[in-house]
């Protein structure tokens, strides 16, 4: 029986590992589930395998990889997942191109890289990390504020003290919102400091100071691609952590894999590498790929598709090292993607402002657009009005501002599915560009025990077989193999027992213009045998390519005269 999943929630891990396993037990012809590592804390990390099991085996198809929720806080990213999930079981044999998909295709599906973080964000009383719930890069915490729920609502808010000298004042005409005051304020008035909610280990009094969150781990600084230990979260070596051992490992056996998306939160964007570079630093061909593909993110939707080197820098000096993005695509040779689901900011109407820059600073009218939005569409429910709370150091103190959780980090619940729907478009067409190896013919011709076979195979997908420029200069995917195997007594008389054809071209580097150029058969390779056997023989050629698929096709030798198979 399917899972009654709803998608106007966040499901803690037990729900989830529930819901995988009903989908596992009503579609054992449609999807496979595993776990491919264990957490930190020794929770499975679930992979559901999403394919039409009768058209062959996952292995033998290209396959598209999808992953959410390795930041603990981003419990989003599961929600999109698991979304795609019911998606494809669902709508198999209804919509066309799922079924296509299922038949042609397979799915690598993880909903939950990282379940110790996400419990400890869903918990009754939250706990707010980055990623893994191991002490890194200390065991011991150290003196400062540490952010935690200190009066136990299960929401973890900011802490607002009145200070002659703080930084912020509240706004004249709606005292919810806290502005900077103006830099030759002097000091004295009605100003605030602002501090995360939590408790101060060792307060002396006078001194506030951000403790370094005992829990250190970024796990997607954790890839072995550009990795320094000098990386903030970097973690002791790639690969060190279980959360991304599992999916390396994995990857790693699965090179069927042509392409992935991994769903993070917060900004309404779709990110792609390079992140150590420019854009003129990729291959001319791999650039004009991406390109396509981020139109038609955009155009599917409504997220825009951008460079992280020249639009996503948290430090427009500094490079972001070791994410997972940047693997897939430096040394796997895929086009890989991070989406980033929901933006506040668009929702509220403010549209081309530059994602991390708008942090640092921006126009009081988008604060006040945000709030208007939360006031007509949340009701005014994703900001909490500022209440008094006696805190165990501080004193007299007020708690509110935003319910960060479900207004900036996640979409609030009642608005969580039509923002997710779209990124299940998005990814089910991003795997079905994916290259694919199909026959053209087989043809043979008999003379007597003399038989000629001749056998064209194509690339019917979008993409080369190589996926990309890079897989070539990095040499990580192997050549069309095509294989033929003789029954005892029969003889090969010219050919090989096994053929190399290189690779295919796809659809992808074709022109728009039908007038400039032509249209070679680049997607086609040929291979030819002359072979003696007895009438009632049988040869069995099968074409590999790791990326494109396996075909096989059974040639029985009848009479003499031509024929095709």
């Amino acid at each position: 029986m399917s899972p009654e999943i709803r998608f106007d929630t966040y499901y803690r891990y037990e729900d989830l590992t529930r819901f995988l396993q009903q989908w596992a037990e009503a579609h054992p012809n449609l999807c496979k589930l595993e776990s491919i590592g264990k957490s930190y804390e020794g929770r499975d990390i679930w992979l559901m395998t999403v394919t039409n099991f009768q058209t062959g085996p996952d292995s033998e198809k290209p396959a598209y990889w999808v992953d959410g929720n390795i930041h603990a806080t981003e419990v989003s990213p599961s929600s999109a997942a698991l979304y795609l999930i019911h998606k494809l079981l669902t709508q198999f044999g209804q919509d066309d191109k799922v079924t296509y998909a299922l038949n042609s295709r397979a799915f690598y599906i993880v909903p939950r890289l990282n379940p110790d973080g996400a419990e400890w964000a869903l918990a009754d009383v939250p706990k707010y990390i980055r990623s893994s719930t191991k002490p890194y890069p200390r065991m011991d915490s150290l003196d400062g504020l540490h952010q935690e729920d200190v009066d136990g609502d299960g929401r973890i808010l900011q802490m607002r003290l009145k200070d002659p000298n703080g930084h912020w004042k509240a706004h004249p005409d709606d005292p919810r919102l806290m502005i900077p005051r103006e830099p030759d304020e002097a000091p004295g008035g009605d100003f605030y400091r602002i501090l995360p909610e939590g408790q101060i280990q060792n307060f002396d009094g006078v001194t506030i100071n951000f403790a370094p969150p005992l829990q250190g781990l970024d796990l997607n600084r954790q890839f072995p691609v550009f990795w320094e230990p000098n990386q903030p979260g970097a973690g002791d070596y790639p690969g060190s952590e279980p959360e991304t051992a599992a999916p390396l490992r994995f990857i790693a056996d699965h090179p069927n894999i042509t392409g992935s998306v991994s769903f993070h939160t917060f900004s309404g964007v779709y990110l792609r590498p390079p992140t150590k570079g420019a854009d003129d630093t990729l291959p001319t061909q791999d650039l004009y790929t991406y390109k396509k593909l981020g139109q038609k993110a955009e155009e599917m939707t409504g997220y825009k598709a951008v460079s992280v080197f020249h639009d996503f820098k948290y430090d427009p000096k500094e490079f972001i090292k070791g994410t997972f993005d940047d693997w897939m695509y430096e040394y796997q040779g895929v086009y890989g993607w991070t989406c980033e689901i929901w933006s506040i900011q668009q929702q509220a109407g403010i549209k081309d402002y530059k994602y991390m820059d708008w942090f640092r600073e921006h126009p009081l009218a988008d604060d006040i657009a945000i709030m208007k939005w939360n006031d007509e569409v949340l009701d005014g429910q994703g900001y909490v009005d500022w209440y008094e709370f006696d805190h165990p150091q501080l004193g007299q103190v007020e708690l509110g501002g935003w319910d960060f959780f479900v207004t900036w980090r996640n979409p609030p619940y009642k608005l969580l599915e039509k923002e997710i729907a779209p990124l299940a478009e998005f990814a089910l067409y991003s795997c079905l560009v994916s290259p694919k190896l199909e026959w053209h013919s087989v043809e043979k011709v008999s003379t007597g025990t003399v038989h000629k076979v001749t056998a064209v195979l194509h690339n019917t997908g979008w993409l080369p077989t190589n996926v990309s420029q890079q897989a070539l200069k990095m040499k990580v995917v192997r050549e069309l193999e095509v294989d033929i195997a003789l029954p005892d007594g029969a003889k090969l008389l010219t050919g090989k027992p096994k053929t190399m054809l290189g690779q295919l071209a796809g659809r992808d580097h074709k022109s728009t213009a039908p007038i400039w150029g032509g249209d070679p058969t680049s997607e086609r390779a040929k291979v030819e045998w002359v072979i003696e056997a007895e009438p009632g023989m049988a040869v069995e050629i099968t074409a590999v390519h790791p990326r494109a698929g396996t075909v096989r096709q059974t040639i029985v030798f009848e009479v003499e005269g031509e024929g095709k198979k």
